[in-house]
């Protein structure tokens, strides 16, 4: 018992000490951006994963494409589906 939390002993000080030498080389090599005195242009454009869509480019609720499509006729029958198991829904 006394040899395993040695060892785990030791293997924690070496993984905590491999970790510091890791970051101790770092420096930012790279100039600070400039400053600027307008601070809109400091900001970037969002990843294209997280913008908000435009009203162009979201589609109309009110249109939902064609009733006879067999994707449109599933979803219907699964809403009439759901609600007779949840009627106060």
């Amino acid at each position: 018992m006394r040899k395993l939390i040695a060892t785990i002993a030791l293997l924690a000080v070496i993984d905590t000490s491999v970790a510091v030498a890791q970051t101790v080389g770092l420096g930012n090599s790279s100039p600070p951006p400039p400053q600027s005195t307008n601070p809109d242009s400091r900001l970037l454009p969002a990843p294209v994963g997280h913008r908000q869509p435009r009203v162009d480019q979201v589609p109309d609720e009110k249109n939902l494409g064609d009733p006879n499509d067999p994707i449109n006729r599933e979803n219907a029958a699964l809403d009439r589906m759901v609600k007779g198991i949840c009627r106060g829904c």
